[in-house]
This record gives C-alpha cells, structure tokens and sequence, in this order.
C-alpha cells in the first residue's frame, strides 16, 4: 500500500541492525578472533564495544525481515507459491550475485595475508561453490540469506502466533533451548566431521523458526492492543533487557581475560540470542511516540550495508597490515573507514538502476522474475 504510514521505529531497528553487524565485523581481529595476541588491558575497548553491538545482530534482521512478511500478508493475502516466489526474488537472487562477487573478491585479502593458492584452489572444487550456494561461505556474513530464506518456507506455521501471542514467546524459548542442547550434543562429538557446518546450518534454521513465532506474536500484540496501551510493558521489558545485558556482559568478562569467544557460557547464550527480541520489543512498544523521519530516510540502506560493508573492510584490514597500532587503533581505524566508504558505495549503488537490485532497491532484469502459480478463483 503506497499510502500506508512508515513505521518509524521499524525503520529505526534495521538501520540499527544493518550498523550493528558492520560494527561486530570491526571489532574483531583480522582472523574473527578475539584479540588473543595482544594483553587483556587492550581487549578491553573493543570487547566491549562489540558487546553492545550484538545486541543488534542477524537475529534482529530475521524478526524484522518476518514480522513484516507478516504484516504484508494481512493486508494482502497471496497463496503459499507465489509468497516464496516473491521472497526467493528478494533474497536469493542478491545472494547469487554477492556470492559470485565475493567468491573471487575474497582473493584480494587472501594475497594479502598469505592464502591465496590455497583460496585459489578452493574454488576450482566443486564442493565449494556448493557450500556457497547451499550455506553461504564465500563470506562469513553471506549464510544470513539462504538461512532467512529456509526460515521463511515456515511462514504458516508462525501465523499462528498472530492470533496467539502467547505461542511466539513459549516457541522462542523452546526453540532457543533446542538451539542449546543440539550445540553441545553436536560440536563436541562432531567437530571434525566434513558436514558439521552443514548439521550445524539445519539446527539453526529449524530453531529459528522461533524468532518467526516471537514476529508473529508481536504483530498480534501491536494490532490488538493498539500502540499506546502498549507502553505500560516497558518498566518490564527493561528489566529483563537489563538483566540480559548484565549476563552479555559477564561473557565478555570471561572473553577479555582468554582472548578467545566463550561459545559454553549458557547466561551469555540467552543474552547473546534473547537481546534482539527484547530490542524489537521496546521499540514496538515506543512505536507510538514521535520518531526522526531520518530512520526513515535512510532505513532502505541497511540491506545494502550489510550486504557491500566487507568490501570496505577487507581493504581497511588490508591497509593496517603491518600497522602497529592496537587493538582499539585498528578498531577506530576499520570503524572509520569502513562506516562511511560503505555508505557512500551504498548511495552510489543505489542510484545505477541496473545494480539497485542487487542491494534490494529498484526492478530486477526480466529475467530473473520467477514465475508465479496463481490458482484460478472456484
């Protein structure tokens, strides 16, 4: 509907969500580790930047991405084909182009840093494009798209939640749970297994079907209760952000002092997975209050940002190779650069009709239209 009202708060979380992972990408090493080679005093800075940073990760843009899926739907109802149809042109084909992109971009650090045969050699084997094409590593941030896509195909299911708002809340923390119990069944026994990534891939998919639940319900939530009356949950809601903050906080602890990420710590879990939900929730709850129409204005970005800030990124690791600055240095440095080259290269990609597509604005090419199964009307 061209003359529905934006959801300014909506707007709001996913230029938050398209910042925030640039952010997390930036405050980790050039490995994705957690600064083990410099003294605890010099993780402090950057740890705790990322800290707040994952309060806003992938999660946050799948709660996003279904609530307004969601939402379309209950004002315009399509059939079950032509849903996925529309939702496979919306992500899998950025996805296919990225992925290509980002195969062979990749090789620039990899000479750089000393792997590039072997990166080289990787991709002339077919079961690597087959990872990229099933699980999204030609990239580490590429697997949100095919597993967006998979949680999707789930849609009926989350429904459900809108009409009852209490089932989003008990499937999140049921799915959450699984999420914990498969990981330390599965990693321990299976970590040198060639298809751990993908097991681990399927878990994650089937336990995010929660996060589908936990957007439908509050859909519910928003169209029953009306916006003000909302309000009078946050006291609450803040209460256990807080509380899951604090226990974010106590992993980070434990990362500063190691120097590497605490994948076992089970209140940094809930925290860790829990934050993008509660986040959600307060600013639905605030939807009724006055918001900046910037959130607004550049919201159409966040997808593009997310997508295009690892170019940008790759060339800031590449610049500060051999640099000796420390860890907070090379994280100011990567944030400095790479926040607004990626915003700019946004912008300009924005304004090329034949390569909008690709971060989610304008037409696709004829071609790429996948065709839709309308049933005829009995």
């Amino acid at each position: 509907m061209t003359g529905a009202p934006r959801l300014a708060w909506l707007d709001c979380l996913r230029l938050l969500a398209g910042l925030s992972m640039l952010v997390l990408h930036c405050t980790a090493d050039q490995n994705g580790g957690a600064w083990a080679d410099y003294e605890v005093r010099d993780r402090i800075a950057p740890l705790v930047l990322r800290t707040f940073a994952y309060t806003a990760r992938t999660e946050l843009f799948i709660i996003i991405s279904l609530f307004l899926l969601m939402m379309s739907l209950e004002k315009r109802q399509r059939n079950y084909s032509d849903t996925i149809a529309e939702q496979a042109e919306r992500l899998l084909i950025p996805f296919a182009f990225w992925t290509v992109f980002y195969a062979f971009f990749t090789l620039l650090k990899a000479q750089h840093f000393g792997y590039f045969d072997s990166k080289l050699a990787a991709l002339g084997e077919v079961k690597t494009w087959l990872s990229f094409a099933f699980l999204g590593t030609s990239k580490y941030h590429m697997h949100f798209l095919p597993t967006l896509f998979c949680v999707v195909l789930a849609y009926p299911l989350m429904r459900k939640a809108i009409d009852v708002p209490v089932l989003g809340g008990v499937a999140l923390v049921l799915c959450l749970t699984s999420r914990w119990q498969f990981d330390q069944f599965i990693y321990p026994r299976l970590w040198d297994d060639p298809n751990i990534l993908a097991i681990g891939r399927a878990v994650k998919i089937v336990t995010h079907i929660g996060y589908g639940m936990a957007a439908a319900a509050c859909l519910g939530l928003w169209q029953r209760h009306g916006r003000k009356s909302l309000e009078s949950w946050i006291p609450v809601v803040l209460y256990f952000a807080l509380l899951v903050l604090a226990f974010k906080f106590l992993g980070t602890v434990e990362t500063i002092e190691t120097g590497r990420w605490s994948h076992n710590y089970l209140p940094g879990f809930w925290a860790d997975f829990t934050m993008p939900a509660i986040l959600f929730l307060i600013c639905m709850l605030l939807g009724h209050r006055s918001w900046t129409p910037i959130f607004s204005r550049y919201a159409k970005f966040a997808f593009g940002i997310y997508l295009c800030h690892p170019i940008f990124l790759d060339f800031a690791e590449i610049f500060l190779r051999g640099q000796d600055l420390s860890p907070t240095g090379q994280v100011i440095a990567k944030i400095g650069f790479t926040l607004p080259t990626t915003v700019l290269g946004v912008a300009l990609l924005a304004r090329v009709k034949s390569l909008s597509w690709t971060i989610g604005l304008g037409g696709r090419p004829a071609f790429f239209v996948l065709p839709r199964f309308n049933r005829r009307p009995e």
